[in-house]
Order: structure tokens, then sequence, then C-alpha cells
């Protein structure tokens, strides 16, 4: 354990153990849903998300501590590798995502439009034979790569596009490792995971640039490039929580470029490309919603970590530092508040998911339980096939960070099933929906068509609404520094 994992504990110690001799008695709110390890996993992320009383660090003293690489070690492996950026002039992507932002937007947005830069992969997969503290050997990123692709357990074409979650300011492809990996495993494929821009240093749409960059040059590899072309049909994009948002935006960018041209092509490093849609897109606890505005982020607090919403209050609890506050000014960490109705920022607002390739979802009962059910039962509607998956009682991202629990298992598994069947069966794959118990992991089937929890005028109100407030208290404080969204 690091001197951050410390710091962090030790002074709540003293409350877990009362915590943890009450959960005992089966005197904890949620003693009957959870085990002791989820009551004091959740307690400790509390504490973190709302600064358990502690003078609040700086953005970017809070983002750095999320960055630091921990090293490879146990049952994971990892080649690093750089993707270039097309030459000025050589490229199309930036004009196709600055048109189809403005296209897709209502009424007068305001943003920054910035350039492309070279950005940085993690190829990852899952190794089977090294032991839990295992160093990976040492060797060129070549060779690391080669290895890789050696794998025995990697007995399937399936290539992940992953985006990490953190809110969009949090985070890094070496935290999500232990995901990444366990994630190459369930699908017996291998998974590239991105290092996008990260907010407040960067904000939308660099972030869906830099996925779209990806994406292409997996389909086309730029020269020097660690990996051979991989087919369309054998990529899936994936996500948690923001990195959620990040793959639904990506999904619903392609579909717009579908929508505007039957065969929709694009200048990639100097040649003309076609843009394919993917095999499937998948999100772990998606965060559709930047505005923040369904009653589940209210009504869910009582399973969940993720701290209440004040749409008054834009102030943010962070000091200033050389990141935070942004030039030129905005009212949110990733976007200007002008955008966080637009479609391409909060997918929930997205309308038109026809024509997409399968999609799969996982919720808990949380605070963004909301927002997921209503894009899975929209694009259900429009006749897309979806998985969709709800776990009684659970927090946001649980899979990931509680994985000792048998529904964590479940779940994993469930995304890697769903990941490895769109590549290499994509005609058996068809809509269901199950919500699993949080005692046993009963399933009961449910219909994913009904399964949203808010009905869409609704949405459209409260997100309308919402931003109303958040641009009220902008103007209120005089453009001060506003808080992130999460």
């Amino acid at each position: 354990m690091d001197l951050a994992a410390v710091k962090l504990l030790a002074p709540q110690i003293p409350s877990l153990a009362n915590t943890a001799v009450w959960h005992t008695l089966g005197m904890t709110p949620n003693g009957d849903k959870w085990d002791l390890r989820t009551t004091l996993t959740v307690q400790v992320l509390r504490s973190f998300m709302t600064g358990g009383g502690r003078k609040p660090s700086s953005i970017g003293k809070v983002q750095a501590t999320t960055l630091k690489d921990p090293g490879v070690k146990g049952k994971t492996w990892v080649a690093k590798a750089t993707i270039p950026a097309p030459k000025e002039g050589q490229d199309g992507l930036r004009d196709a995502v600055l048109g189809a932002v403005d296209a897709m937007a209502e009424g007068e947005v305001q943003y920054t439009k910035p350039g492309l830069v070279d950005i940085g992969v993690e190829w990852t997969g899952y190794r089977s034979e090294a032991a839990a503290n295992e160093a990976m050997p040492d060797g060129s990123e070549e060779e690391r790569y080669a290895k890789l692709m050696a794998e025995p357990t990697r007995t399937s074409d399936t290539t992940v596009l992953y985006f990490h979650g953190g809110a969009y300011y949090l985070c890094d492809p070496a935290s999500h490792r232990a995901v990444t990996s366990r994630l190459a495993k369930e699908c017996n494929g291998r998974v590239c995971s991105v290092r996008y821009r990260l907010a407040p240093q960067a904000a939308f749409p660099a972030q869906l640039l830099d996925a779209l960059m990806v994406y292409l040059s997996l389909l086309y590899p730029p020269s020097g490039s660690l990996h051979t072309a991989v087919p369309a049909s054998n990529i899936v994009f994936g996500g948690d929580s923001a990195g959620g948002n990040l793959v639904f935006a990506l999904l619903q960018l392609l579909l717009q470029l579908h929508r505007t041209s039957s065969n929709p092509q694009i200048l990639f490093h100097g040649r003309k490309v076609d843009i394919p849609l993917p095999a499937g897109a998948s999100a772990n606890s998606g965060w559709f919603d930047l505005a923040r505005a369904m009653p589940s982020i209210a009504t869910n607090t009582k399973f969940d970590y993720l701290p209440p919403v004040n749409h008054d209050d834009t102030l943010s609890r962070f000091p200033a530092d050389n990141v935070w506050p942004a030039d030129p000014p905005r009212g949110d960490l990733f976007c200007d508040l002008s955008l966080l109705d637009h479609p391409l920022v909060s997918p929930l607002l997205a309308t038109d998911w026809s024509g997409s390739p399968p999609l799969w979802f996982v919720t808990g009962e949380e605070c963004l339980t909301d927002e997921d059910t209503v894009v899975a039962a929209r694009a259900a509607k429009q006749g897309v096939k979806v998985w969709w998956e709800q776990y009684e009682a659970m927090p946001h991202c649980f899979g990931m960070l509680i994985p000792t629990l048998a529904n964590s298992g479940k779940c994993m598994r469930s995304w890697g099933d769903f990941c490895r069947k769109v590549v290499e069966a994509p005609e058996e794959v068809q809509t269901k929906g199950v919500w699993v118990s949080a005692k046993g992991g009963v399933e009961r089937e449910v219909k994913v068509q009904d399964v949203a929890t808010v009905e869409d005028v609704e949405v459209r109100r409260l997100v309308k609404d919402a931003k109303k407030w958040r641009l009220r208290g902008w103007e209120k404080e005089g453009k001060g520094m506003p808080k992130p969204a999460l």
C-alpha cells in the first residue's frame, strides 16, 4: 500500500471499525444486501468523493494521484504504443468531428476547437501463466506485444477499444489494467486502452477527436504501428463511467456520419478511407448525462458513493492551480455549459440509435441508473440489439471496484461474452435483459424496451432545467470557479 493510500485510510480506521461492528450485528442500512467488504469499500469511496473533512486539494494534485504508474505485474501483458496524429493537410478527421458537433447542436454552442495530437495506448492482454505478483518480463514494446499476441488463452480475434473512466479528469490506462486484463481474459482477446486527453487541460471535443483517431488507426495502421490492420467486425468499443460516455459519444458520431452519407469516408494520413461501424459497443455504469439531471442522482444515494448534485452550487471546492480555472473560463471541467445537453456530450439526449451495432449495458441501483435505463430502452425500441443487466443494490462500477463479489464476476464474464459473441457469432446476438438479485445472483428476465425509469419528454425537461440552473449560477458567481460534474 502506498503512502497516499495510508494517508487516506488512516483517519477512517475508527469509523471503519465501528461500521464493521454494526454490520456484524446486522444493523447497517444495507446489511441485508451487502457483505462487509462492500459496506467498507463504499464507505471509503464516499469519504474520498466528498473530501472526508480534509482541506481540499487542487484539481491538478487530485488528478496526479490517479496517474501514477504502479508497474505491470501479475496476470497482465502490456505493450505501450503511440498513435501518431496525421500531418497537417493529410487529415479530414478534425473537420468531420467539428462539423458533426455543429450539425447536432440545438441553438448556439461555444467551444474551443482543439487540434490533433499523438495519443498513447496500452495494448493489454491476459497473462495466464504468471503468478499474482510476478513482474512482466523485460523486453522492448515490440517483444511484449508479440508475447501478448502469442498468449495461449487469446483464442479470439476480438479487440476491445477501451476508454477508462474517471469523470473525464482522472485516471489513465495504467489505473485500469486490472479491468482491461480481466476483460481480455473474459473475451479471449486483447484490449487497446486509450490514454485520451484529460479535462480540464483539454475540453470537449478533444477526447472525441482522440477516440476517433485511435479507432481509425486500428482500422488503418500508420507506419511503424505495433499492430496490423484490425477489421471493424473484430472491434468492440468498451468503457466504464466517463469512458462509457466516450464510447457512446463516439458511436453516435459514427452514426451521424452514416446518417449524412451512404458511404462516409474521411481523409486520414493522406488517403481517403471508409468509416465503418464497429461490431458492438459496451458501457459499464455509463455516465450518459453530464448535466446530472436524472432523479436517481438523488434517490439512489443509499446504494452508491457518488456525491449528490446541487445545481445551485456552482462554486468549486477545489483551490486554484495551474490547470484550473481554465483559460478561457468555462462553467464545467469537461465542456462549456452551452454543451451540457449536446448529444455528443450527453448521449442521453441522442434520440436516434437506429442502425447501431449491438449494445451492452450494466448498471447497479446507482446514481446513474436512470440515464442508463433510458438509453438502453430507447435503442431497443429502435430495433438495436441490446444486452441489459441491472444488479440489485450495487454501486457505481461495482464489478470493477469490488471484484470479490460473485455478482462482480458474473458482470465481467457477461461483458467478455458479449464482446466475443458480437465478433464471432453476430447473427446469434439477440436483445435480452436481466435483473440480478444481490443475494444469490438470482436472475429475473426483463423486457429491455420497458426498463426506462424516466419518460423521454421528462428527460429532456430535466436536462434543460439543470442546464439553466448551471448557467444561472455561473453568471451569478461572476464566472467563478465551477465544480466538476462528478
